[in-house]
């Protein structure tokens, strides 16, 4: 049975993305009223939300092509930077209301000021601010590569593995790249860190395993000491493209496993190693990929087979939503968890006291270290990108942590 499209959801959105930018144009009207302002916006905004429905149409037959990525970039900015311009404008009209209000009790009676010139003028220059910073996030902030580094204490760590670092990656998302050289010198500074340890939590592709052959030379450099190790994530699995059989799916994941050997990575599937250093050792687990919403596959009872409570473990799960259903309360304490997953939604802000995103509103902890019941969890914000090709105030992460005795 064919399935009832409901028009009345589209319809909404419709009228409310058409009444935007009806009143985008009365704010641009204020400063130009020029008699062909009305027509070429139009055209403009109409012809954009035609190509837009056309991209998505082609996009569920070809994929996210580059004719796709254009046109739904160019209106996601246009969109955003109408909102920015709205919102001013509405706190200008707002603040002429309110002083026509407060002429009633004055002789003259009731009126309303005209617009401000200057506040619709400072209205458009944010417009403008929004589409150059979007502009940067997607020529620029995608490859911004930030080192953040953190110091934590144990009482429990073993007194070898004192001054002990690790560096860790998360979501590389192969699929994505168009620059070489810019990944090349995200590579460059993971090796200058010179940690004792390297890890990557998963994602390193979008769909295909084939995503990541084209850099396979440069994510083998990566050496460490006490060796690389690797995760799954859930876009490892192949869950969002439609294959033409399941053995072709479960070839795409057997031949990504290889790829994780190629790039010297030990894939960690519900399994531990142990790091020896001196006579001491820590417990390096990892698990397939276990997320609310994004299929729960791991088994960490499994990954901690033969372990003892008094080891000190450092677990890898793709997605921290794991660390709040099982691991911060899990019977044998995991001091320390890293995972990635949120790309802290490749936009917010982080800067004078503020950290805030989108995405908190659907993770508790979401970037960043989180203490809870004596255990830490480490969310890496990634070192790639999906979906919008840029990053706008969340910027590519490599963690280094050192790992300290009290």
């Amino acid at each position: 049975m064919k399935r009832k499209l409901n028009l009345l959801p589209l319809i909404i959105v419709a009228i409310i993305f058409f009444a935007l930018n009806a009143y985008v144009l009365s704010g641009l009207g204020t400063i130009n009223q020029s008699t062909w302002l009305s027509p070429i916006f139009w055209v403009f905004i109409v012809g954009l939300t035609f190509a837009l429905l056309y991209a998505i149409q082609q996009m569920r037959i070809q994929g996210m092509n580059r004719f796709f990525q254009i046109i739904s970039h160019a209106f996601l900015i246009i969109f955003a930077a109408e909102l920015v311009f709205a919102f001013f404008l509405l706190l200008g009209d707002v603040y002429r209301l309110l002083l026509g209000l407060s002429t009633n009790f004055q002789p003259e009676g009731f009126h309303i000021l005209g617009r401000s010139n200057y506040w619709v003028d400072f209205a458009f220059v944010m417009f403008c601010l929004t589409i150059a910073l979007f502009a940067y996030g997607i020529t620029q902030g995608k490859y911004a590569y930030r080192v953040i580094k953190h110091t934590l204490y144990f009482n429990d760590l073993p007194a070898s593995f004192d001054g002990f670092t690790l560096t860790q990656i998360s979501d590389v998302h192969a699929g994505s790249f168009t620059n070489p050289k810019a990944v090349q010198k995200g590579i460059d500074m993971i090796n200058a860190q010179k940690s004792d340890l390297f890890v990557f939590t998963g994602d390193l592709v979008n769909n295909a395993s084939s995503e990541i052959v084209p850099y396979i030379g440069h994510f083998s450099q990566i050496k460490a000491p006490f060796g690389q190790f690797s995760v799954l994530g859930n876009h490892d699995y192949g869950d969002y493209i439609k294959w033409p059989t399941e053995a072709d799916k479960l070839q795409n994941l057997n031949q990504l496993k290889a790829y994780h050997q190629e790039l010297g990575f030990k894939l960690l599937l519900d399994e531990h190693v142990e790091l020896h250093k001196n006579g001491d050792k820590i417990i390096l687990a990892g698990i397939e990929n276990w997320g609310i919403g994004f299929g729960e596959r791991g088994d960490l009872n499994k990954a901690l087979l033969n372990t003892s409570v008094n080891d000190f473990k450092i677990l890898l799960s793709h997605d921290p939503s794991h660390w709040d259903a099982q691991v911060k309360n899990y019977p044998s304490k995991i001091q320390l968890s890293l995972a990635g997953h949120t790309h802290g939604m490749q936009f917010g802000i982080e800067a004078f006291g503020i950290k805030w995103s989108p995405v908190k509103y659907r993770y508790k902890h979401w970037a960043g270290i989180k203490t809870e019941n004596g255990r830490y969890l480490n969310v890496n914000r990634g070192f790639g990108f999906l979906g919008f090709s840029g990053r706008i105030g969340i910027w590519p992460e490599i963690t280094v942590i050192e790992l300290k005795k009290k």
